[in-house]
């Protein structure tokens, strides 16, 4: 048992880890722009190119993981450490390279909680509460260091998690990925709430400009969605066993109205941030547990490129996208 929960910790690690990297320039755009001497757009594409490799590598390596759980997976974490490495070269070019080898590992890391919980919701939310973690720590990790120091502590914690995730799993201990085909409700639900949720940390920062929000003070409110929600994703999945389907509908009220208020109350975003990551993160887990790990996580990627886009048409005019996400929220009664 102990052996169990200590690779549920190293896998947590290592699943942070690589989100951690996913998400290293993109609080700091222009600045990162001007360190590397490229376009902001460019650098838009260190962290754009993982859903796109996401929805070309979410089923092959559902497979591989089913075929060959642990070398999949150890896999998965030495290539984080590997990109992370090579973004030392401190090039743009370099960034690019290392950006894309850890984004062909997340699918790697991410699709195997399910197979590393073994059954387990205690463990099933740690795992998923430890990927939302590593999101966490680089909304304020970046903004707090100069580049090449970030990305010295990236490699490092990337470096660290690989070896303790392959010091604790063992051919024993490794459980094969379930399938779960339980149709197709949990996949349209993961496909709206992470769509929600992708567009929400893209644009927030810019459709609340508008009210007076400082990039600063959206930075804090992004930090405390995602906070909250690997909080109640770890402390509240566990307890949502049997009652799945009546918390994603409570969950897809509580973001339809946060969304609402951000668009007619921008002002009152500190009073909905916390609800509004609690229930789209605590989500995760409820889903992993209904259906295929790689098809939710296909299914959610996928909704977050397109939602992302259409609220992107919408961003100069923040009550209207606002609203649209509302929309989009709601739409989850209809599909649970």
């Amino acid at each position: 048992m102990l052996a169990r929960w200590a690779l549920v910790a190293a896998y947590a690690a290592a699943a942070g880890a690589n989100q951690l990297l996913w998400l290293t320039f993109a609080p700091i755009t222009t600045r990162t722009a001007d360190h590397y001497g490229v376009s902001e757009s460019a650098v838009g594409w260190l962290s754009q190119v993982f859903p796109l490799i996401y929805v070309v590598l979410a089923i092959p390596a559902g497979i591989a993981l089913r075929r060959a759980f642990r070398p999949t997976l150890l896999l998965g974490a030495w290539l984080t450490a590997l990109g992370g490495a090579v973004r030392l070269g401190d090039t743009y070019t370099t960034a690019l390279i290392g950006q894309i080898l850890v984004a062909i590992a997340q699918p790697l890391l991410l699709n195997a909680v399910a197979g590393v919980a073994g059954g387990n919701a205690k463990a099933l939310a740690i795992g998923s509460a430890g990927i939302f973690a590593g999101t966490a720590l680089a909304l304020p990790l970046a903004p707090a260091l100069e580049i090449p120091t970030l990305l010295r502590v990236d490699a490092i914690v990337a470096v660290v998690a690989a070896i303790a995730l392959s010091a604790t799993i063992r051919p024993a201990g490794a459980v094969a990925v379930p399938a779960l085909p339980r149709g197709w409700r949990p996949l349209a639900t993961a496909f709206l709430g992470f769509g929600v949720f992708v567009a929400l940390m893209t644009w927030m920062q810019a459709l609340l400009e508008p009210a007076g929000v400082s990039e600063d003070e959206a930075g804090w409110l992004l930090f405390t969605m995602v906070v909250s929600g690997v909080a109640s994703s770890a402390l509240l999945s566990p307890l949502l066993v049997g009652r799945e389907r009546a918390f994603l509908r409570t969950a897809a009220v509580i973001a339809a109205a946060s969304c609402l208020t951000l668009a007619f109350a921008p002002e009152a975003a500190w009073l909905v941030v916390i609800p509004l990551g609690a229930v789209l993160l605590c989500a995760l887990p409820v889903l992993l547990s209904q259906a295929d790990n790689a098809l939710v996580w296909l299914a959610g990627n996928t909704g977050g490129i397109v939602v992302a886009v259409l609220v992107q048409a919408f961003n100069h005019t923040p009550a209207i996208a606002f609203s649209l996400l509302a929309a989009i929220a709601a739409s989850v009664l209809a599909v649970v």
